[in-house]
């Protein structure tokens, strides 16, 4: 066939046929990129059944092919394997079958796993469930082809044949991990290689939960919670900038919430739908996407003030909810709500100002002065002080001193945990932040971890086995024997995205980053060093990033290097 004959055969197909030519009509393109993460370790084999497993660690194509270059995994009726891709991901599996002489369909049964511990149990056995997304199910195999798993939330997986059905052979196994492709416009890089590495997961924890909409988990908890988001949020500003998950996100509940009702049906989480987006604004300067909220900031703003009784305290119904550790402790959770209520109004006033809405900004401050007439009984929980000392109602030196810095890094959440932090910074304890951070969440980076989790108490590490490996005889399962709550066991996410604040603050008080004005027009940079020798990395702004090195000198004093983009002033 000519050229010109080729080329008019094309232009007939087009014509006839649009759709060929572009995507359906109404399509639209995802937010969502794929990368192909390989295996790496085989952890587990059930024995003489399985073989030629290591041969799934050579380097594949990704394709089904007639005739394969290695001997496929084998594994017999019942037989099982355990499989390790290194890093949490949120994504799929994919399974390659090759060429046999019997095309009857063989069966094998798929558990993701984010510890090695959650692959080998039974549905409802010490939690292990399928919500959110399937993390065990049975998969019929093509004969030469390929078949995908999940998605979900995982780094490990177990695959086994049927007990009752053919011998199964895969000739490739491996990862697709799925989240946005967007560079890390933030850095951090210390003296402190261990602070390096925790900075670093916790902007990963947060990016995998970076999906079409900004969720708290990626196995379990799939969904938009507005209260987990506020720490989100930090890390998304300290790392990415401005995305776009964050707007969508704070528009979806929204959208799905009438101002009558309580954001996700908890009281807190309106409000802290408040101080996010006074947080964003100040982040990125977006006065148009701001005056959008104001009906429904207005609305929430006036029915929270209707919340508080004539001698000043919260009476918020719907569910009372600060963190998990703290739920049971109605005295705790009114010291926070309390709290919460004193540092919304604030927001919402200065939110009201910049939108001209002079009347909703009074009613906020007096709404405000009442609560502060109110001094609500001390549970001496580390979560409700720290919110007290960051609304101003308690001197944060003392709170440090007498609730804060109590036990060491005891009665921490994963979420709240971020605010204890807050508010060490705030009494100018940056070395007592440092070392909680160095040993709560470094504590989960020495038992294997790749994200941080939903809640951790180091008290559970005592006698426990590493979750990247099978829990050696006499050792707690970290994964499976622990938790509270609605994570009770291997429920328990492993990759929860309110865990990741430690990266907003090392980016705020280590490095010394603070947005004062919006779309940080206005910056302070005073950093705080604690033990460190140095510090360098970058901050996102609007106009570009910030770059700072800071280097402590013999005497103590500290030399900086600052390179501002056009456009942002440095204040003192």
């Amino acid at each position: 066939m000519n050229a010109l004959l080729r080329l008019i055969l094309l232009v007939t197909v087009v014509s006839v046929c649009p759709g060929l030519a572009q995507v359906p009509e109404g399509a639209q393109k995802s937010p969502i990129s794929t990368f192909v993460v390989p295996l790496k370790r085989v952890v587990w084999t059930s024995g003489k059944d399985v073989a030629n497993s290591e041969n799934l660690l050579k380097p594949k194509s990704g394709q089904a092919v007639l005739t394969e270059p290695e001997a496929p995994l084998v594994l017999k009726p019942g037989a099982g394997v355990v499989l390790d891709f290194g890093v949490e991901i949120q994504g799929v599996l994919e399974l390659f079958t090759p060429q046999t002489k019997s095309k009857t369909p063989a069966s094998v049964r798929i558990r993701f796993g984010e510890s090695v511990a959650e692959t080998m149990v039974e549905l409802d056995e010490r939690g292990a469930q399928n919500d959110h997304a399937l993390r065990d199910r049975t998969v019929v195999l093509p004969w030469l082809g390929k078949t995908t798993v999940g998605p979900g939330g995982f780094r490990f997986v177990r695959i086994d044949a049927a007990k009752d059905g053919p011998e199964v052979q895969l000739s490739q196994v491996r990862a697709i991990l799925q989240l946005r492709d967007v560079p890390y416009i933030g850095s951090f890089k210390s003296s402190d290689e261990r602070l390096d590495r925790i900075w670093k997961t916790g902007a990963y924890t947060v990016h995998l939960n970076m999906q079409e909409y900004l969720w708290d988990g990626i196995k379990r908890d799939r969904l938009v919670w507005l209260g987990d988001m506020h720490p989100e949020v930090s890390v998304i500003s300290s790392v990415f900038g401005y995305n776009e998950v964050v707007p969508r996100s704070l528009d979806m509940i929204r959208e799905v919430t009438p101002v009558k009702d309580w954001m996700n049906g908890i009281s807190s989480y309106s409000m802290w739908w408040i101080i996010i987006h006074e947080d964003w604004y100040r982040q990125n300067g977006d006065l148009a996407y701001l005056k959008q909220q104001q009906t429904y900031l207005a609305s929430l703003l006036k029915k929270l003030t209707t919340y508080v009784a004539e001698d000043g305290k919260e009476k918020l119904d719907g569910m009372r909810f600060l963190d998990w550790p703290t739920f049971e402790d109605p005295v705790a959770v009114h010291e926070g709500l309390q709290a919460m209520m004193t540092k919304t109004m604030a927001s919402g006033a200065r939110l009201c100002d910049i939108l001209g809405d002079a009347d909703t900004a009074a009613l906020c401050r007096k709404t405000e002065t009442k609560l502060r007439t109110h001094t609500p009984a001390y549970s001496g929980r580390k979560s409700p002080a720290a919110l007290l000392a960051l609304a101003g109602f308690r001197e944060a030196k003392e709170v440090s001193a007498n609730v804060l810095k109590k036990n060491g890094p005891k009665d921490l959440s994963t979420f709240y945990g971020f605010y204890v932090l807050n508010a060490l910074a705030e009494a100018g304890d940056y070395e007592t932040g440092l070392d909680f951070i160095n040993q709560y969440w470094g504590g989960m980076l020495d038992f294997g971890a790749t994200t941080f989790w939903e809640d951790f108490d180091l008290d559970w590490t005592k006698n426990a086995g590493r979750i990247d490996e099978m829990v050696p005889a006499g050792k707690k399962d970290l994964h499976g024997d622990f938790g509270a709550f609605c994570y009770k066991g291997f429920r328990h996410s492993f990759c929860h995205g309110w865990a990741g604040g430690p990266t907003a603050w090392l980016s705020r008080n280590v490095l010394g980053v603070q947005p004062l004005a919006p779309g940080c027009a206005e910056v302070r940079i005073q950093p705080h060093l604690g033990g460190l020798k140095w510090v360098e990395g970058t901050y996102p702004t609007p106009k570009g990033p910030i770059h700072v090195r800071h280097d402590k000198q013999p005497d103590g004093s500290i030399v900086s290097k600052i390179e501002l983009p056009e456009g942002i002033r440095q204040v003192k």
